[in-house]
């Protein structure tokens, strides 16, 4: 029995490790704009002065407390396209994540994988992966943490991340 929990607890820590590494190859390529913030910057962010009659902006704050990792990769080109969509095909399969919404518009695919936390609506990762049409950029999101699905289209408004509309229908077709 006690094996069996140790192997249990390695696996989940493995897993939330891989999260953490699993696209950091894409971080400092030629081609690849890349945004990465982590739990210490969104604690910062948090103790921002704000003005307390402000709704929307008391909602980003307390959503920022909840977050863990945000990484955001994009690119046009198409040999890193290609890798990108590899390695968000082979992290969906490894780290047990389930399809919340796919749209296909114009050429432009968008997928956005969760895994869920306790409620329908609690998420503990975030995985969204837009192939980009024609001169268009592809779009890797990872957004690790504890939150509400609900509560995404704040963060997408206020810290205007590419793919963030595609986020913000997501967030509103789950409710």
């Amino acid at each position: 029995m006690r094996n069996f929990i140790i192997t249990l607890v390695f696996a989940f820590v493995s897993t939330t490790f891989y999260a953490q590494s699993a696209f950091d190859k894409f971080d400092g390529q030629d081609d690849v704009t890349s945004v990465i913030v982590n739990k210490k910057m969104f604690d910062l962010m948090s103790k921002v002065k704000t003005d307390a009659s402000d709704k929307e902006t008391q909602q980003y704050i307390a959503l920022i407390k909840k977050l863990d990792y945000l990484k955001v990769f994009t690119t046009k080109n198409p040999k890193i396209e290609a890798d990108m969509k590899a390695t968000a095909d082979k992290y969906v399969k490894t780290a047990g994540l389930e399809e919340l919404m796919r749209v296909n518009d114009g050429g432009k695919n968008v997928r956005i994988m969760v895994k869920s936390g306790a409620t329908d609506t609690q998420i503990r990762e975030l995985l969204m992966y837009v192939d980009g049409a024609k001169n268009d950029e592809t779009v890797l999101l990872s957004l690790t943490g504890n939150f509400d699905l609900n509560e995404i289209s704040v963060l997408t408004d206020k810290m205007q991340l590419p793919g963030g509309s595609d986020l913000k229908k997501a967030s509103k077709g789950k409710k």
